[in-house]
């Protein structure tokens, strides 16, 4: 479960995927219960972090005027084709999410308007998951 704090509210994503198919769900309000796909129970991603220069996959967040860009390899963008892809971005301003989605062929990156103080950034990949920002 992604948990990400500003000031004193919490925000919490929960993404489940299925190991057998592509199929991936967003909760938009966690019960007790696990969804099932292909059979089986889905499992849970944990948004996976790593240094922005080290790794295509981490959201880049960049302040410009009137709001943020967020790429996703910051000098090599990451691959946008059929089998490879960034599905959306999304960034948590303030307590306000905001999302984009991409696919094939498009930039991978989002720009977002905002003048928000408190900025956090996800993206997912359709072939290796849900990654976090760590600026």
């Amino acid at each position: 479960m992604n948990i990400s704090r500003f000031g004193s509210e919490v925000i919490t994503m929960v993404i489940y995927k299925c190991a057998k198919c592509p199929n991936a769900f967003e909760v938009v309000f966690k019960a007790p219960c696990t969804p099932k796909c292909c059979g089986e129970d889905m499992v849970i991603v944990e948004p996976k972090t790593d240094d922005f220069k080290n790794e295509k996959h981490v959201p880049y967040i960049e302040k410009q005027d009137g709001g943020f860009l967020v790429k996703v390899g910051k000098e090599t963008p990451h691959p946008m084709v059929e089998d490879h892809y960034i599905v959306y971005i999304q960034i948590c301003a303030d307590g306000i999410m905001m999302r984009k989605y991409l696919k094939p062929g498009d930039a991978p990156e989002a720009f977002f308007k905002t003048d928000a103080k408190e900025v956090r950034a996800w993206e997912y990949c359709n072939k290796h998951g849900l990654w976090k920002s760590n600026q």
